[in-house]
């Protein structure tokens, strides 16, 4: 399975033919119906390297590779030597070095990862965890996988919306690539207009809207997401307050979509802004079926990369 990925590693969904979602998303749906994982990272060492905080991404790789029966290392840059001056790279390489073979990576900076990556000696795999504002991956394949949960395979009839922040975030990124890749029937994208990515072709093929109200009409999807303030810079959104009036799902405005449309949302939820608490709770949320779904997703994505590596 590992020569079909891209360097070995998976680094972003753009890279990823429609065939290889389909594969990893069909080996996460048996580990999310309850099949037994094989010790498929025996005696293989795996860690989470995060320079960046976590809590869903970081808990749902490190459960993910310990039922695999990886050996987990927990990496914290707040407590690590890079507090010393030492460089990502130099810290990457030292702990390579100790015979890891697979680092699942989290970074502020937009391609770190991938620079990482290029620094991995043979039989090691790098897992994006999220870089900066530019892909986050898995969390693409575990929402491509509550979609189908709820929706079935065929996405060609789906009318999807990406609600709030997308200038800013990686998930958002990363499931446009993916609903395209799976041929996603409609996109539409809605947010205030500093709020959605410049012309850099993020939007390609997408219904822009700056009206909530219109952009919900007929959904079977709202994926809402998290008004991401620390990467934003001062005065792109007047106050919370206004932006909720503007953007934040409630229940009468859920009630434009279709009648069995289902909610996502990556979290942390900022409650009260970007969604309220009875849609969050409500019976058309998938929020906490998408963390579960994220240990299903990352098993198969650590099983796909490392699972020959546990023989070798």
């Amino acid at each position: 399975m590992i020569s079909s990925f891209p360097d070995r590693h998976l680094l972003d969904l753009a890279r990823l033919s429609a065939a290889q979602i389909d594969a990893l998303l069909r080996r996460a749906q048996r580990y999310a119906d309850g099949a037994q994982a094989p010790s498929a990272l025996a005696g293989i060492a795996v860690c989470t390297l995060f320079f960046e905080p976590s809590t869903r991404t970081r808990l749902s790789f490190q459960l993910a590779a310990q039922r695999l029966g990886a050996h987990v290392l927990n990496f914290d840059a707040s407590t690590a030597s890079t507090t010393k001056g030492e460089t990502d790279l130099d810290t990457f390489r030292t702990i390579q070095a100790m015979g890891v073979r697979g680092f699942v990576v989290r970074h502020k900076v937009d391609g770190a990862v991938a620079t990482l990556a290029e620094a991995a000696q043979p039989g090691v795999a790098v897992l994006n965890a999220g870089d900066g504002r530019s892909h986050h991956p898995t969390q693409g394949l575990l929402d491509m996988l509550t979609l189908r949960q709820a929706k079935g395979e065929d996405f060609s009839k789906l009318k999807v919306v990406i609600v709030g922040d997308v200038k800013h975030s990686r998930v958002a990124r990363s499931d446009l690539h993916a609903l395209r890749a799976l041929g996603c029937g409609e996109i539409r994208v809605c947010g205030p207009a500093a709020l959605l990515p410049d012309d850099d072709g993020t939007l390609a093929g997408c219904a822009v809207s700056h009206d909530l109200d219109a952009a919900l009409d007929g959904v079977d999807v709202v994926m809402m997401l998290r008004l991401q303030r620390e990467r934003m810079t001062e005065g792109l959104i007047a106050s919370l307050d206004d932006y909720h009036r503007a953007y934040g799902l409630t229940e009468a405005r859920l009630r434009r979509a279709a009648p069995d449309a289902i909610v996502m949302h990556p979290g942390p939820m900022n409650r009260g802004v970007e969604i309220t608490d009875a849609v969050a709770d409500g019976p058309q949320s998938r929020v906490l079926t998408q963390v579960a779904n994220g240990v299903a997703v990352r098993m198969a994505a650590l099983e796909m990369l490392l699972g020959d590596a546990a023989s070798s």
